[in-house]
């Protein structure tokens, strides 16, 4: 129904043409089944075509008052309904008298004999002009508000993640910098270009964009290789990534400041580092409808060092995170914070399981 209501123009005339067929057809039946020849026919064309052509008239009167306040309206309405009713049933009359019962010879009020029914009718087609049209308007400024509240949405999904290019970036460079300092240009270099790549990730994709697992898991070696640079062999990152999550979806760079976070807490506040386990796979009761994500460390955990949930230098982290989540998925995700054994910290995020339309 709303497929056809879009194009107003073909709407409009379907239904006009296919309503006033409709009445002259119950009309020509109504006559002939109380008795009356086939020559009430005529009078029952009449009525319909003048039907036809008095709400067209009504449509044009509407079209000019419509969007004006409701008392306007209703005022124009029941003027233009009465007013016209009056000539529809003269019309009818004439017509009767000239096509069907010449020895009949109204006058006066005789006129107006079906001016009652006539109001009825035009009054019908009144309340479903205006239906129609209150439906469009409301239908389309529905839609408008959907619009915006999604390009709101997405604003807070590019906020969100463009928040992390500057802390890592500040990070990176620093790295950079220093090994300058230490004349060390081969690894300088190794690092620019690293960066340079998982930057132009960044860039290429959509903040608001979902990529496969296996495109993730690419972008963040490209992150942790420049990490590796930093921290050396003091950084042990161990993937597990089930076959069957490879080609599920997840919203771009999700497991970056998680991972961040990390190694800000596990690796760089041990003298020996760490290990990172990141792990995704699918999961469910009854068949695998939900992604399971997971960032292990074996740093001090929960009730070690604060966990960064909300970082006062940059605002990323874990609560950056959560937050796009919430953004995309509303209630439909779990991201919860656990201690990992036997020691660190893990971070589980639990979502629907999503692939492409292809797949």
């Amino acid at each position: 129904m709303i497929a056809f209501l879009k194009n107003k123009q073909k709407a409009f005339w379907t239904l006009q043409i296919l309503g006033w067929l409709g009445y002259g057809f119950v009309r020509m039946f109504n006559g002939l089944a109380n008795g009356r020849s086939l020559d009430y026919v005529k009078p029952s064309l009449v009525a319909m075509v003048t039907g036809f052509l008095l709400t067209l008239i009504m449509r044009g009167v509407y079209k000019q008052i419509r969007n004006r306040s409701l008392p306007v309206v209703t005022f124009v309405a029941i003027s233009m309904t009465g007013f016209l009713s009056l000539v529809f049933s003269t019309i009818e009359v004439i017509g009767h008298v000239q096509l069907y019962d010449p020895f009949w010879s109204p006058r006066g009020l005789e006129f107006f004999s079906n001016a009652m029914f006539d109001t009825y009718v035009l009054l019908t087609w009144t309340a479903l002009y205006f239906i129609i049209h209150y439906y469009l308007l409301l239908e389309a400024e529905t839609r408008k508000a959907l619009e915006a509240a999604a390009q709101a949405q997405k604003a807070q999904i590019s906020m969100l993640r463009y928040q992390l290019n500057p802390h890592f970036l500040f990070n990176t460079l620093n790295a950079i910098s220093t090994l300058v300092l230490d004349k060390d240009s081969n690894a300088a270099s190794g690092m620019l270009n690293r960066l340079s790549k998982f930057l132009r990730y960044t860039l290429v994709h959509q903040s608001t964009q979902k990529m496969t697992v296996e495109k993730e898991v690419e972008a963040l070696k490209l992150y942790l290789d420049i990490e590796k640079v930093r921290f050396e062999d003091r950084l042990t990152i161990i993937w597990n990534i089930d076959e069957a999550a490879k080609n599920a979806l997840i919203p771009s760079l999700l497991l970056q400041p998680i991972i961040e976070n990390a190694i800000k807490h596990a690796i760089s506040k041990k003298e020996d580092g760490g290990v990172i386990e990141i792990s995704a796979f699918a999961a469910g009761e009854e068949k695998q409808d939900k992604l399971v994500l997971r960032v292990c460390d074996d740093g001090e955990g929960l009730y070690g060092d604060e966990v960064d949930t909300d970082e006062q230098s940059t605002g990323v982290g874990l609560k950056n995170t959560q937050e796009r989540l919430e953004q995309l998925y509303g209630d439909g995700f779990v991201f919860n914070l656990a201690d990992n054994k036997p020691s660190g910290l893990a971070v589980t995020i639990k979502m629907p399981l999503e692939f492409t339309s292809a797949e």
